[in-house]
């Protein structure tokens, strides 16, 4: 079964690039333009099962990427679900409140598509690895 990655972007261009990347890569992707849509998706059970990697910008309508990322962490089916931001805020101020909020790896846009596969796939690994131990 091939893995899942949730994308959260406000932005259809960012979205589709990361989406075409990924699914390029074997991966099923579900994109949302915002957080609330994607927890009710989730809520909903719309998506057959709770993704294996959350992809999520910080400046979203309705919750910021940092309280999105704080509700997953509330949650114990979502507490081994690697997260990684993906904003054009690049500060350190950011990286720390995105590490407090549950977030295990941060980039900053502009980004590259390998940028992107890249940290998906390394986030992925060390889950895998976790798991195993």
């Amino acid at each position: 079964m091939s893995k899942l990655v949730m994308i959260i972007d406000d932005s259809p261009t960012v979205r589709k690039i990361v989406e075409i990347s990924l699914r390029r890569e074997g991966f099923r992707v579900a994109a949302f333009n915002d957080g609330v849509e994607a927890l009710q998706a989730v809520t909903n059970r719309e998506l057959e099962r709770i993704p294996d990697l959350v992809i999520l910008d910080i400046d979203l309508p309705k919750m910021n990427g940092y309280e999105i990322a704080r509700y997953l962490r509330s949650k114990s089916a979502w507490s081994n679900t690697p997260i990684i931001m993906l904003s054009r805020h690049n500060g350190v101020v950011d990286r720390l409140k995105a590490r407090l909020a549950g977030v295990q790896t941060y980039l900053s846009k502009p980004f590259t598509t390998q940028m992107i596969r890249e940290a998906v796939n390394a986030s992925l690994k060390l889950t895998r690895e976790a798991q195993a131990v």
